[in-house]
This record gives structure tokens, sequence and C-alpha cells, in this order.
């Protein structure tokens, strides 16, 4: 297997410097930029395996180098290094196309967990179909009417499983520790978002609007 790439965009040179040495030992191959627009320039040259991002950057915010790098990439793993902790703060990252954020400061280990959950193998053999929406694991592709639709990677994989599971009720900490692969206490309003950010990409009719929600329980799949 090919080492996987990380790219740190961070101002604060002891973080780096924390972080690279972390990574690395770990068998990483990590480079790093301090800045908002130097983030900007290497993701639209070079091929990266996940970005680890800070939120305030000089020159160009985290959340405005992330909204650019989705323009043009919905698959890399993207994941905030933030302070900002308040529940709208987190939903604008998101929304950018944050698959994840982890707040400062934060234990090594944790981060370690977080990056390893966003490097698991999707199942790359099946293709996948909800009513008008297909889902080719192989190709990374999701289509309603043979119309492509962009997703970022969470998207994907958080569609993905709740077609498996098709005419199934999935609960919401099912879906955190089944998709996220979170086994402790987490705030899983996180999953609504993503739900509603899927809804919206995926532009269905009223009459095809295959997740429902199960109000107090998760989501179920249906045709």
């Amino acid at each position: 297997m090919d080492t996987m790439h990380i790219l740190i965009v961070e101002d604060e040179a002891g973080i780096v410097q924390f972080l690279k040495q972390g990574l690395q030992e770990e068998g990483y191959h990590v480079s790093s930029v301090s800045d908002g627009l130097q983030g900007l320039e290497i993701t639209q040259k070079e091929h990266f395996d996940l970005i680890l991002l800070d939120w305030m950057l000089p020159k160009m915010t985290g959340l405005e180098l992330c909204k650019a790098i989705r323009l043009k990439d919905s698959i890399t793993p993207i994941l905030f290094l933030t302070a900002k902790d308040t529940v709208q703060e987190t939903i604008e990252g998101l929304k950018a196309g944050a698959n994840d954020y982890i707040k400062k400061p934060f234990s090594f280990d944790e981060l370690l967990e977080r990056i390893k959950i966003h490097f698991r193998n999707i199942d790359n053999q099946e293709i996948l179909t909800l009513g008008t929406i297909e889902i080719d694991s192989a190709k990374h592709l999701v289509s309603v009417n043979q119309n492509e639709v962009a997703l970022t990677q969470r998207e994907f994989e958080l569609l993905s499983y709740l077609v498996k599971n098709k005419g199934k009720v999935c609960t919401r900490t099912q879906i955190i520790e089944d998709v996220w692969d979170i086994h402790f206490e987490y705030d899983t309003g996180v999953i609504d978002v993503f739900i509603n950010a899927i809804r919206k990409k995926l532009n269905l009719k009223i009459e095809e609007d295959y997740i429902k929600t199960v109000r107090g329980v998760g989501y179920i799949a249906n045709d």
C-alpha cells in the first residue's frame, strides 16, 4: 500500500512540529504550509490523501480554503483543527465541505484515530441503488437519473451506509459507530447536518424523498 500523504495547513509552528513528528512516526508522509493561500496553491498542484486544516489562517481563512478546495475536489477528507466550539460554527465548517473537526486543544491519539477513520476502505465492488439514485463504489460516484452528483467522502459513506441498510431504521448511535467509527459519547447532531446536505445535493422531488427521518431515533432509506 502506498504511503498516505497528509497536508497540514496551520500557522502555529509548534502545532505543525508536534503533528509532523507524530504522523511521520506513524508512517505517514507529511507536508505543511502556514497560510491559506499557500494551502490553495499546493492543493491545486499536488494530490493529498487527507488535509488537516486550521480554521484561523493568515491571507485566507480555513473556511474559505475548504470551500475553494471543494470546488474541484469532493473526495479528499478535510479535518478542521479549531478552537471554534459553537454549534453554528461547526455547521459552517461542515457545510463548507469538511468531513470532520477536532477542537483545540486535542490529544494526538484522538486525532490519529479520526485520521484512521477517514482512511477506512469502502467496499469497492458494489453498485447500490435507491429509487433513482445509483452509487458506484468502485468509481466513488453517485448519480440521480444518470446525472452525476458530487458528494464529500463522509456524505458518500453515510449515503452508502443507509442504502446498504435499506428498509431498516438506522439509529443515530449506530450511524456514529458504523460510519464515523466512534464508540464514545459524541454529538450525533452532526448526522442531521450531513443528511440535510445530502438531500440538498441530490435535489430529489418530494415524491422521491427516499431518506426518511424517524423522529428521535434516526433515519431509514426506502425506495
